[in-house]
């Protein structure tokens, strides 16, 4: 289910950076484990909801695939989010050091068991990619397969992602494969610590002792990926279809994020189309809607007669039953609308004026006077 993390933090889809900061630390105080009213393991929850949320929309790739795909556009791994994903420490450490808080030990430690340490020594999503693909009403129709060249990072085979020429990491001797730097500091009666990443390895925790010649030590190459895509019958306009694992490739040897297939239907000539049903106009000469008789109708795979009783009025609508698209993930089709228009010729032969002067005449015998204009044509 996708999360609405601006909800969460109680702002808009427009809040600024300032904005996002000043909600969350109201939040984050307000659901301070020691101070909140609320049971301790639900006040954890929530203060975890609230950091999981400003993590997010804090990092401005993140939320902008948060904007385009919801949740399911944030990736934090086979782990979900937790404080090994947080990357904002210092505000924390800032917003509770200013409020005096003294944990007797490491303010991560009494929070997130410990975990905070640890930010960065496990593999990592990669990100996810957006792909947009037209294509026409007659392939939503019947369904088919593309074929799609996609640019992207992926793994290096030759390191297995992780960078060193061996295939293996070493363990930071900085940080000794924390990731991060703990710094203890008392003021105003309290132990305050101040946890930072480490400069020697970044945060992986793991140092490369010699890059892989054949990536440069990124564990990632560029590369054109060949990706097969099937659409669905029905497929309708601005529908995304998930390609798992086609994104781009994860860090520290994490899985590879997923690809993002747009579709775009293109208008067709004669149809028009709202969801699962079709819309035709037919026009047909005066006489065939005064007479009746039969039109034909194209359909997506040939044509059909519409029978059309006589004295049908100009922009009747009639429905032909199941001729329309395929429902999406479902059985059946929908329907083909057909509205008549009725051509009134804009010449006329002598006998063709004669004929209906004729039944003009006939029609003001009768008081109804339908063609009593063409008199004087």
């Amino acid at each position: 289910m996708t999360k609405d993390y601006y909800e969460t933090l109680g702002i808009s889809k427009t809040a600024s950076p300032d904005d996002i900061k000043r909600a969350y630390r109201k939040l984050a105080q307000q659901y301070h484990p020691d101070v909140s009213k609320l049971e301790r393991k639900e006040a954890e929850e929530k203060f975890k909801e609230v950091s999981e949320a400003y993590e997010v929309l804090m990092d401005p790739d993140k939320r902008r695939n948060y904007d385009s795909f919801g949740s399911e556009g944030v990736t934090f791994g086979s782990r979900g989010f937790d404080w090994s994903n947080f990357t904002h420490f210092q505000d924390i450490s800032d917003l509770f050091g200013g409020m005096g808080f003294s944990g007797g030990g490491s303010l991560f430690d009494f929070f997130f068991g410990g975990q905070a340490g640890r930010r960065g020594t496990y593999p990592e999503t990669g990100a996810s990619l957006q792909y947009d693909l037209e294509i026409s009403l007659d392939e939503a129709y019947k369904g088919s397969s593309r074929r799609l060249e996609i640019p992207r990072d992926v793994r290096c085979e030759k390191c297995s992602g992780t960078g060193a020429e061996s295939g293996k990491l070493e363990q930071c001797p900085t940080c000794h494969g924390s990731g991060q730097l703990s710094y203890r500091q008392t003021a105003l009666g309290g132990h305050f610590v101040t946890v930072r990443t480490c400069q020697t390895c970044g945060g992986s925790g793991k140092v490369i002792r010699e890059r892989c010649k054949s990536c440069g030590g990124s564990g990632k190459k560029q590369t054109t990926s060949t990706i097969e895509v099937s659409i669905p019958k029905g497929a309708e306009d601005g529908m995304r279809l998930r390609v798992r694992g086609a994104g781009e490739a994860g860090a520290n040897g994490g899985p590879s994020g997923d690809l993002y297939v747009v579709i775009h239907v293109t208008e067709h000539e004669v149809f028009n189309r709202e969801g699962e049903n079709l819309y035709y106009t037919a026009e047909v000469p005066f006489t065939l809607a005064a007479l009746g008789g039969e039109v034909d109708v194209p359909t997506m795979v040939s044509k059909a007669k519409l029978q059309v009783p006589p004295g049908t009025q100009p922009g009747t609508v009639f429905r032909m039953s199941s001729l329309g698209m395929p429902r999406l993930n479902s059985r059946g089709n929908g329907d083909i609308y057909v509205t008549l228009k009725v051509v009134v010729p804009r010449k006329l032969s002598a006998e063709q004026k004669q004929i209906l002067k004729k039944f003009g005449e006939l029609e003001e015998e009768k008081g109804k006077g339908f063609f009593s204009r063409l008199k004087n044509t």
